[in-house]
């Protein structure tokens, strides 16, 4: 759902970040090909709220990329191949965690990164995050050691007061066994299950009936790609608690407001109809 973001010069990358003169700077200059260096990375944030006030939930970090042609998807494909995606994971963590201090904070996590040794350093940077972290692993990514990559998330977690979350969930073939073993905080909604929502009962009964689920198991549920405000009240009405998109705030920095009541160009009067499970 993202796309090309005008970033303001220098602030929210890594030569600037509090935490740029970590394990990174003492490191070689150029990696991912040798076409990327630190400081051609930078991060926008976008708001995930609450779908019934509108109160921020979080922020979700997400890395851009100076060099042409180095799309987030690109980034990670070059890291997966030469075996740094913790690497970049870290570079990605020393930019954002310093401008988000005072709010909880999503950041995302490839699969390999749990292989490579990174994330349970004692100074990366979400142990000394001032609030709560959540640790967004795709659903659609295969944990290729799943009982390894298990351990780590559980000790990180249990370490640094993280919350995991499993992302795009719908996306593709859904496992339906990781929520249960994986013992997710949240679980977002695939763009793909929200997006015209409202116009497909059978969708609605869908999303609906795997909030239930989650709720049952002890996850709160997060509805990407919200971009009209019929797909936000019908998200809500099927009892999704938090919401992120477009209608909200586009990705930026510095860290954007959210737009509440939501509206678009259609001026769809808003009701409630049902009440979404409460957020604690």
């Amino acid at each position: 759902m993202s796309e090309p973001v005008t970033l303001p010069p220098s602030s929210n990358r890594l030569s600037d970040a509090p935490s740029a003169r970590g394990a990174l700077a003492q490191s070689e200059p150029r990696f991912l090909a040798g076409l990327v260096q630190p400081s051609d990375l930078s991060v926008v944030f976008q708001p995930i709220v609450r779908l019934d006030t509108g109160k921020l939930f979080a922020y979700e970090a997400l890395v851009r990329c100076a060099v042409p042609g180095f799309s987030p998807t690109v980034l990670f494909e070059h890291a997966l191949s030469e075996h740094s995606t913790g690497r970049l994971g870290r570079s990605i963590r020393e930019i954002a965690v310093p401008l988000c201090n005072g709010t909880p904070l999503f950041v995302n996590l490839h699969p390999s990164e749990l292989e490579e040794g990174w994330l349970v350093r004692p100074d990366d940077p979400i142990v000394s995050h001032d609030h709560d972290v959540y640790l967004e692993i795709t659903e659609t990514a295969p944990l290729t050691h799943f009982d390894l990559c298990l351990s780590v998330l559980r000790e990180v977690c249990s370490r640094v007061g993280a919350h995991l979350v499993v992302d795009d969930f719908g996306a593709g073939y859904s496992n339906l066994k990781h929520i249960s073993d994986l013992e997710p905080r949240v679980v977002k909604l695939d763009r793909n299950l929200v997006e015209g929502i409202d116009r497909k009962p059978r969708q609605q009964k869908l999303v609906a009936a795997t909030v239930r689920l989650c709720f049952e198991l002890g996850a709160l549920v997060v509805a990407e790609g919200i971009e009209t405000t019929d797909e936000y009240m019908a998200v809500r009405d099927c009892g999704a608690q938090c919401g992120q998109g477009y209608l909200f705030a586009r990705p930026s920095f510095p860290l954007p407001r959210v737009q509440w009541p939501p509206r678009n160009e259609s001026e769809t009067r808003l009701t409630t109809r049902h009440a979404p499970q409460r957020l604690p």
